[in-house]
């Protein structure tokens, strides 16, 4: 009986971690939570764009950042006109003080940021040493990863979207990272804010790393559209974005990560993108002269959840 008993045991124990896809609440960030869990960081935008960052007593006092109820808002100034030789766009960067390891992270969004030259993003990364720690990227159509040397994702693997680099190395590939396209243009930008928003989901073990997209007018799983009290990722099917481990240690690649939602002008990707977007002039120019075109360059959050 014993001998029976420990090897039920045991094979509990392997069959748990071969599925390891059921996670539990642990963090949910909600409304005037993020004010005080979540670190508003006024920097030098790492990106080179075409911002100014502020701090959280800045961006409340100008309603660039606003906190209610089941809302966050986090917005960029639409009023102001810039001179070419001062600061960027008044804008926010707001940065989780909780770091994470293995877990799923969600963010349920009403609205993205959306206009000519804009550059919102949901990621995740480590500050402190980086790109060594790892980086993940939800900006607009792409998920992406930023490693050290030697991680490379492999060309066919099961993902609804489509790669755009196999090298997430950063010092061999211009810092474009591994990338994958997603397969809707409702996923960014007008199409997302058209239907109400979505939910992005991002899945981090040592075996892969996963990103969802599920629109808000289609079937999404019930444990995430709800926020339930805990999730199973068996279930929501085929992944927009999969980055396995088969050339890539995963676990040595990425330390613990803080969560970042930030909004930046131009810079390197969409200082880069902006000559082929069909907006007129060049990227920095329409920045600095254009506030109320920057009206709907705002993100409307309904929720972070996090679960371990």
């Amino acid at each position: 009986m014993r001998a029976t008993l420990t090897s039920f045991v045991v094979l509990a124990s392997c069959l748990s971690r071969a599925l390891g896809a059921t996670y539990a609440l642990t963090d949910n960030y909600v409304g005037s939570t993020f004010l005080s869990t979540w670190v508003h960081e006024a920097i030098a935008d790492p990106t080179h764009g075409r911002v100014n960052y502020v701090d959280q007593a800045t961006a409340v006092s100008k309603n660039l950042t606003f906190a209610s109820g089941d809302t966050l808002i986090l917005r960029a100034d639409d009023t102001t006109v810039l001179s070419a030789s001062g600061p960027g766009r008044d804008s926010v960067r707001i940065r989780s003080v909780k770091t994470y390891t293995t877990h799923v992270a969600i963010i349920d969004v009403r609205h993205m940021p959306q206009g000519c030259g804009t550059w919102p993003a949901f990621w995740e990364t480590d500050g402190n040493d980086w790109p060594n720690g790892g980086e993940v990227d939800i900006a607009p159509n792409a998920m992406t990863l930023h490693t050290g040397a030697n991680c490379n994702m492999p060309a066919s693997r099961a993902e609804t979207g489509t790669p755009t680099g196999l090298n997430c190395d950063v010092n061999t590939d211009g810092n474009t990272g591994c990338g994958v396209q997603a397969p809707t243009s409702v996923s960014y930008g007008p199409g997302l804010n058209g239907l109400g928003g979505g939910w992005y989901a991002m899945e981090r073990t040592n075996d892969f790393i996963k990103v969802w997209f599920f629109p808000r007018n289609g079937a999404t799983p019930s444990d995430l559209s709800s926020g339930a009290g805990s999730i199973d990722t068996d279930n929501w099917g085929t992944p927009t974005a999969f980055f396995p481990n088969t050339d890539c240690d995963i676990g040595s690649h990425f330390d613990e990560n803080n969560i970042i939602i930030n909004l930046t002008f131009c810079g390197d990707w969409a200082g880069a993108v902006y000559g082929n977007s069909g907006c007129p002039g060049s990227c920095v120019d329409y920045v600095n002269n254009n506030p109320l075109a920057f009206q709907n360059a705002y993100w409307d959050i309904a929720a972070v959840r996090v679960y371990e």
